[in-house]
């Protein structure tokens, strides 16, 4: 059973940081990519701190890891297509018609 300690609160905490940060920062494309991947970071925390309290493998730690690997280098390559096209990251400079 897993228990509420500071293995399990912080990343929490640090979720609900990301999260907050997710949904305030609308202005720049980078900025938002950096709260996803800050919330993908507290999720892979809390997710190896259950499976040690579980006595799992850490198999799926290691599959979930290399999924946040992939999502970082796709909105890396989101991210200099955008301002390839664009000019800048700035959410105001896009037009969804062009799209």
């Amino acid at each position: 059973m897993l228990i509420l300690s500071s293995c399990v609160l912080f990343p929490f905490f640090m979720f609900i940081c990301g999260l907050a940060s997710f949904v305030a920062s609308r202005k720049h494309f980078l900025s938002t990519l950096l709260s996803l991947e800050y919330i993908m970071l507290s999720i892979f925390w809390f997710l190896g701190a259950a499976v040690v309290d579980l006595g799992s493998n850490m198999y799926f730690v290691l599959f979930f890891i290399t999924l946040s690997a992939c999502e970082g280098a796709l909105g890396l390559a989101l991210l200099v297509s955008v301002v390839q096209t664009h000019g800048s990251d700035n959410f105001n400079s896009f037009s969804v018609l062009l799209c």
